[in-house]
């Protein structure tokens, strides 16, 4: 299931994708409304709520397959040539980099101190 060394997998693919339509999106070079289009692709790929939920078994995966890719389709038609592909390989380039655990163990910090003050405000506001 895993990709070869030479081709990525599939959610690795997506991934990719996603952060290169994100990547259009913040280029000045980008029309509006393919920046609108970007910014809604990447929202939705990126995005844990789905139209139709995943554990509905085959819809709630082929709303992804066939949303998703129909959205990057249509995004790359409403933009000048060869930016989409320079964006794809700055994605693909950033996909290589090494993950950072401290920032990843720092956004985790930061969630759980949002948790524990809304706990807190809401114990505050019952008491």
């Amino acid at each position: 299931m895993g990709g070869t060394p030479d081709r990525p997998s599939l959610a690795k693919r997506l991934r990719i994708e996603a952060h290169a339509v994100w990547l259009v999106a913040r280029d000045p070079r980008t029309p509006w409304a393919a920046r609108l289009l970007c910014l809604l692709v990447a929202a939705y790929a990126l995005s844990p709520i789905d139209l139709i939920p995943d554990f509905i078994p085959v819809l709630g995966l082929l709303d992804d397959a066939l949303l998703i890719p129909a959205g990057l389709w249509l995004v790359s038609r409403l933009l000048p040539a060869g930016l989409m592909a320079e964006h794809r390989a700055a994605a693909t380039a950033a996909a290589e980099r090494p993950v950072s655990r401290a920032g990843a163990a720092m956004v985790i910090a930061i969630w759980a101190a949002l948790a524990l003050l809304a706990w807190s405000v809401v114990r505050w506001a019952y008491d």
